[in-house]
């Protein structure tokens, strides 16, 4: 019953019959780290049991933005388009048949895990099995947990399954553990939990074109997102299905040199010279160089750059 290829479902408004019958995962998923991905693993082993789909329901905008309203949150690990594309590339024998994207809005904070259960997964998806990680809470105000699962579960004679957290080095991997690393600068660590290299994509736009100016035209990433759980300069490998992989070193942030607001994500290529605008592209971080510096003038920005290239291409040789 699994499928060659991921299908993305956007709202429950757009679910038919044939998404029914299947098993289901729920949660943020943010990151798609190890932990995740053994829950994924499970999923998979529960669909071929039961001969039938699987299906990853997840929330947009998380509800920790959605509460938010505005104000400044914990930043994503990934967005929307970068979770779809990691999934529909994630290893066959654990991808999900279905993801299916549930918007997150008032009728949705304010039903309660009851509801949720009998009008989303028994009514619409017809579940038969569900699979959570331990930390699993839904509902309003988060009073939905496994055992309230469990009990529908016996009365609507769906399966529930709890999966344990997943350890390296007897530490919990958790979406937060990475993000914590990710902003002190130990991506090492981070990329164990991810079990890949930490990577942003989007496509190249037309910037201001300062880099040409001191020698080192950029590519501009559309990031779509305001924050990003990491900032600096990195050394960086440029991925995209036209020029495959390339070398490069990145500069991610508010470039307090030219007063910047925006968070910016801006990459220079070592002995690439091709034209990529309009083309979508992955960054995968590979060392933290330094952080944000703001340079009196663009002569010591220049000198410095220089100094960053080295670096970043003896880190990339190593």
């Amino acid at each position: 019953m699994t499928q060659s290829r991921l299908q993305v479902v956007r709202g429950l408004h757009n679910c038919r019959k044939v998404h029914q019958n299947g098993v289901l995962t729920i949660g943020n998923f943010d990151g798609l780290h190890l932990g995740h991905q053994k829950i994924l693993e499970r999923l998979r082993a529960e669909a071929e049991h039961y001969n039938t789909h699987s299906c990853l329901m997840t929330l947009e905008p998380l509800p920790r933005e959605y509460f938010a309203r505005g104000k400044p949150t914990a930043p994503r690990l990934m967005n929307r388009s970068e979770k779809t594309r990691t999934l529909s590339i994630i290893d066959a024998d654990i991808r999900p048949d279905y993801l299916l994207f549930l918007r997150f809005n008032q009728s949705l904070a304010q039903m309660s895990a009851t509801q949720f259960i009998e009008s989303i997964l028994v009514d619409k998806l017809k579940i038969r099995s569900v699979i959570v990680g331990d930390d699993f809470r839904f509902g309003c105000d988060r009073k939905g947990d496994f055992s309230l699962l469990q009990s529908y579960g016996e009365k609507h004679q769906f399966s529930v399954t709890k999966m344990d957290s997943h350890c390296i080095e007897n530490q919990r991997v958790s979406s937060s553990l990475i993000r914590d690393a990710l902003a002190n600068g130990t991506l090492a660590s981070a990329d164990k939990m991810l079990g890949r290299a930490y990577t942003i994509c989007g496509h190249v736009n037309h910037g201001d074109k300062r880099g040409r100016t001191i020698g080192f035209p950029t590519a501009n990433i559309h990031l779509r997102r305001t924050e990003t759980p990491l900032s600096g300069v990195y050394s960086v490998t440029m991925h995209s299905q036209k020029y495959g992989d390339v070398a490069g070193i990145a500069n991610l942030g508010r470039r307090p040199t030219i007063d910047g607001e925006r968070v910016q994500l801006e990459v220079y290529l070592f002995d690439f010279d091709q034209s990529i605008y309009g083309m979508q592209v992955c960054i995968s971080f590979q060392h933290k160089i330094r952080d944000e510096i703001k340079f009196e003038s663009f002569d010591e920005l220049k000198q410095q750059i220089k100094i960053d290239c080295e670096t970043a291409k003896r880190l990339l040789d190593d």
